[in-house]
């Protein structure tokens, strides 16, 4: 990651007593060159102005830089503060938490009753800090609302407006993640996965033993509906533009079999988007979590296809530490566990429970970066050869999915 240029002069900065918004050039999802574009919008800055003098009398907002978001309507803003008299951080992070507190899938499939009593960024959240994951601390949400289940705002039309009932204060875990890190660094690349397999563990030993009520993501299960839902992308964008010719048909049969052994999986606590530019290194070692606003219940195997095979995790997660961090993972889950292993099967029933969970994720990748890509967000194209090598490797293992096996592995 090429370092981050100065900043703008104060000149620059300041146009009378405005905020100025700078938009971020990024690879991946890492900043870098800032450059000055305009005014903040005033919703944002009335709000930035209360919201840090309020936890930290004295100081004010001096300049913002917007940041890369991934594919949903979250946006989210680097604020750098002038701390005058106060203990206030070099920078913080706004967030607009989106027109939406449901993902699409729990959305459409009806999982929860809406409206909630508050996002769920902060009713998971919570739970977390309680349990001791390391999520970024909450600065200010005073008066945030829950979203309004009727708004149909999606996707970029959520830009043109700024709901400041949306708006929170966290702090700013840095720039580095886990994937840059370890690009970086390869020698250290063992080192930090298996710190994220700690911190992992949090969630599917201790978060599974410490079930709570009031935590909207226990009431959430990846069951069998929920994996054949997000792999519909799959057949209906996906096969297509790896394969237009397949046969359709017969690969629906393998996907809905595909859903049905997974959705026969155990559960436990889980992230359910466990990647590694979702979590963040700071100061050498350090891990920090982000975007668990969508935990459920979930097989102990697909967070760890997730982190381990997702969008071009492979540069650096290579077959050798793949098996050595899998194996890293049962061992430390069945010293934490106790007697019950932390709800792990066997290492054997594991391993083919990983390989289902791998090829699953890999499918619904496909479909979703290509739907993003016919909706013009080209960046998302580079990760489909990276899904669809994970996908044939998958199938590769074993005789079954034969319809699938054809179309992808031909």
């Amino acid at each position: 990651m090429r370092p981050l240029r100065p900043l703008p002069s104060a000149k620059n900065e300041f146009a009378g007593e405005c905020l100025v918004e700078i938009a971020c050039n990024t690879t991946g999802l890492s900043l870098e060159s800032p450059v000055v574009l305009g005014t903040a919008s005033d919703a944002l800055q009335c709000w930035l102005q209360t919201a840090v003098s309020a936890c930290w009398p004295g100081a004010r907002p001096k300049a913002l830089r917007q940041l890369a978001g991934d594919a949903s309507a979250r946006r989210y803003w680097r604020v750098l503060i002038e701390a005058g008299d106060s203990k206030a951080p070099a920078s913080v992070i706004a967030a607009h938490l989106g027109p939406h507190d449901l993902p699409r899938y729990a959305r459409a499939l009806k999982l929860l009753t809406e409206p909630l009593a508050e996002p769920l960024y902060l009713n998971v959240g919570r739970y977390l800090k309680a349990l001791g994951v390391s999520v970024p601390e909450v600065y200010c949400a005073t008066g945030v609302q829950p979203a309004d289940p009727g708004n149909e705002v999606a996707g970029e039309a959520c830009t043109l407006s700024i709901d400041k009932g949306r708006l929170i204060l966290i702090e700013d875990v840095g720039e580095v993640s886990l994937i840059d890190a370890a690009k970086t660094h390869p020698a250290r690349a063992p080192e930090l996965f298996q710190a994220a397999i700690d911190e992992l563990i949090r969630f599917h030993v201790d978060g599974t033993a410490r079930p709570d009520s009031h935590c909207l993501a226990f009431s959430i299960t990846y069951d069998e509906r929920l994996f054949a839902w997000e792999m519909k992308e799959f057949l209906e964008e996906g096969l297509g533009a790896v394969n237009a010719q397949a046969d359709r048909t017969a690969i629906a049969a393998d996907v809905t079999g595909l859903a049905a052994r997974l959705g026969g999986c155990s559960r436990v606590f889980s992230h359910r988007d466990y990647h590694g530019y979702n979590i963040f290194v700071q100061q050498g070692s350090r891990l920090r979590v982000l975007d668990f606003q969508d935990a459920l219940l979930a097989p102990a195997a697909q967070d760890l296809a997730v982190m381990l095979t997702t969008r071009d995790t492979s540069t650096v997660v290579g077959p050798l530490l793949e098996a050595e961090l899998l194996a890293y993972y049962v061992d430390q889950t069945r010293r934490r566990g106790g007697s019950d292993g932390g709800n792990l099967p066997d290492p054997v029933t594991f391993l083919e429970e990983y390989r289902l969970a791998v090829l699953q994720h890999a499918l619904k990748a496909i479909g979703r970066f290509a739907q993003l890509v016919r909706m013009g967000r080209e960046r998302y194209r580079s990760y489909l050869p990276f899904c669809l090598k994970q996908a044939r490797r998958m199938l590769n293992e074993s005789d079954d999915f034969p319809a699938l096996r054809e179309a992808l592995c031909r």
